[in-house]
């Protein structure tokens, strides 16, 4: 119990110190200080900065791959392949996210914008990390969109894809503060099932447009 909590304790300091200043400005001296552990703790359970920015990772994207190929699975049963909808699947991207940071009584928006930071900073080991451990629960669901845009080159479609990506990290990590602009200049109280609909309709209307 005791390993597992100061694993928990620096797990936490690390996602929320990489979310807030980045990767290469954080140091395991921050992280330490932040936990209340030492350094021989961070050395002993990780034994690397670069295997604790990978365990921050996996903190979050294994339950949530688990969570997002179950709804997925669950939905493309109930539709027929023939059936799928973009922006469902989409939204069911985007809702697995929100499930599994409840359950885990973890931060979505923070998760996010670690995510935004592992395409804007130079991580090749994280990217190849996410790549070789959960590329066969994500890839289908790729293959899937592509499908539905057969006309597209290569080159657009990177760039489209990346466009979606984007959108969905920015908004998702943003959400504490765009429910509040929303409440502020609208006097709408904004759910997150409400934005995960205008979100997944937006994106998916943007990846199927008719190819340049």
């Amino acid at each position: 119990m005791a390993n597992g909590n100061t694993v928990d304790k620096i797990l936490d300091a690390a996602q929320e110190l990489f979310a807030e200043r980045g990767f290469a400005e954080t140091s395991l001296r921050m992280i330490t200080s932040k936990a209340g552990v030492n350094l021989a703790a961070v050395n002993y359970h990780f034994g690397s900065k670069e295997a604790l920015i990978q365990a921050t990772f996996s903190r979050f994207l294994t339950p949530f791959s688990r969570e997002f190929k179950d709804q997925l699975s669950a939905y493309i049963q109930q539709v027929g392949e023939e059936n799928i909808d973009i922006a469902h699947m989409i939204a069911v991207l985007a809702s697995s996210a929100q499930v599994v940071a409840e359950r885990n009584d973890q931060s979505v928006a923070v998760f996010m914008r670690l995510m935004g930071l592992a395409y804007a900073q130079a991580q090749g080991h994280l990217r190849n990390y996410l790549k070789e451990h959960y590329s066969d629960v994500f890839k289908p669901f790729m293959r899937t969109l592509k499908t539905a845009c057969p006309e597209m080159t290569p080159i657009e479609w990177f760039w489209r894809i990346h466009f979606v990506l984007g959108t969905l990290a920015f908004t998702m990590s943003s959400v504490d503060s765009l429910q509040a602009m929303a409440a502020n200049d609208l006097s709408v109280d904004s759910q997150f099932k409400d934005m995960i609909s205008y979100l997944a309709k937006f994106v998916s209307a943007g990846l199927m447009a008719s190819a340049t």
